[in-house]
């Protein structure tokens, strides 16, 4: 009995002492940050972090409505909570962003970044945002424009019930990571920022993409795993799921173009697209490819996109003229491809399918698509089975089949 009593007392003691680290708040104003809108409040937002780090906790952001500051380290167990009614703004200062090598080339350091760190959260209903609109205008030579949120290396990251908007390039990027959430929340940028992906997850696993609008100038989102001509080794990115988001403006939910690592066991469920350049877009080279299957895209809708399905290992440019090239380490693999459950109106292109005569792509199956568009669907070296395609073109040919291709009735 007095063992069993010592017992419950250490769990509770145990229990006590976890809770009260999770419960510790270490609110930006008590480091010295000001919220006035014009004050950098750089370091009062790092001590805040790096001090609830010492036992994990909250570092709240909160009671001003926009606090100003240049890049900021996040840390392991840390909760980073910006609240409703207030932004956390990067410095329009070029040079508060220094140079350094991210992703293997030459950055500017990202606006928030978390390297090898574990459970860090990003929520409070607030919004962070880049500010990137003095960086949009001009490509500043030998080293590319800051990403807005990078988690570089790190294992059980969630972003939640937050906006982050107006990055100067890729708006968040896990990089190498592991059990990635982002959920409930907005990735937002004008149409006309330039390289403002949404949400790129670049060679990591295990992410959950869930009820999220994204309205941007560039891809939606953008898998990838590697980078052109890479000597590798990469690592893919794997199992991954996007359901029930939305995407507005911006290039469409893509695959690639930088694939050399692989990308496999993507599910992709019950996806709204509104006035996106495209669908459905996976996109390699023969100077960026690798494995790229199995994939699956059920229950998407889509009004007024560019082309509504586009499946293109001659990204950017599809020549007219295709000939076979020698099968490298870089050739693009695509298998395994299920679509279904799609419908599409009002969209320019059905759908543009192109593999390599070299490597054509394998395993399309396209059951109960229904496309509407001004040009109908063409496609070239793909083995595709198909059941229910039914594609309504008001100019040429609905679907048209050229050099290489294999078709299944189902």
């Amino acid at each position: 009995m007095r063992f069993n009593l010592l017992l419950v007392l250490v769990l509770f003691s145990v229990s006590s002492g976890a809770s009260a680290r999770a419960e510790k708040i270490c609110d930006v104003h008590t480091y010295g940050a000001t919220g006035d809108g014009r004050t950098k409040d750089t370091a009062a937002i790092q001590a805040a972090i790096d001090d609830c780090a010492k036992t994990g906790g909250t570092v709240r952001v909160a009671g001003a409505p926009t606090f100003i500051s240049g890049p900021i380290t996040l840390r392991s167990k840390i909760t980073l909570s910006v609240a409703a009614g207030t932004t956390l703004a990067a410095s329009s200062d070029h040079d508060d962003f220094p140079e350094e090598q991210q992703f293997g080339e030459l950055s500017r350091r990202a606006f928030l970044t978390a390297k090898d760190a574990i459970d860090v959260v990003i929520t409070g209903g607030g919004v962070i945002d880049g500010r990137g609109d003095s960086w949009w205008p001009h490509r500043e030579p030998g080293y590319t424009r800051p990403r807005l949120i990078v988690f570089d290396h790190c294992k059980h990251v969630r972003m939640e019930n937050i906006t982050a908007q107006n990055s100067p390039m890729w708006q968040i990027v896990p990089y190498y990571s592991d059990d990635v959430v982002f959920r409930n929340m907005k990735v937002l940028a004008p149409t006309t920022s330039h390289n403002t992906d949404g949400i790129d997850p670049f060679s990591s696993s295990h992410v959950v993409i869930d009820h999220v609008v994204i309205d941007t100038g560039d891809d939606n989102i953008a898998i990838k795993s590697g980078q052109p001509n890479s000597p590798g080794p990469d690592a893919p990115s794997t199992d991954i799921s996007i359901k029930d988001c939305t995407f507005l403006n911006g290039h469409g939910l893509s695959i690639g173009s930088e694939v050399s690592g692989g990308v496999q066991r993507v599910r992709v469920e019950r996806v709204h697209f509104k006035g996106t350049g495209t669908g459905i877009r996976i996109k390699a080279n023969r100077d960026r490819g690798g494995d790229i299957g199995p994939l699956s895209y059920s229950h998407l809708d889509m009004e007024d996109v560019g082309t509504a399905i586009l499946i293109t290992e001659f990204y950017p440019k599809i020549p007219t003229s295709i000939d076979p090239a020698p099968i490298t380490r870089l050739t693009p693999r695509f298998h395994d491809i299920t679509i279904s459950n799609v419908r599409a109106k009002r969209s320019k292109e059905a759908a543009v399918v192109v593999g390599l005569p070299e490597s054509p792509i394998l395993g399309l199956r396209l059951f109960n698509v229904s496309i509407q568009a001004t040009k109908g669907a063409t496609l070239q070296y793909v083995q595709v089975a198909v059941k229910s395609f039914n594609v309504q073109a008001s100019a040429g040919a609905s679907i048209a089949m050229g050099q290489g291709v294999t078709k299944i009735e189902k």
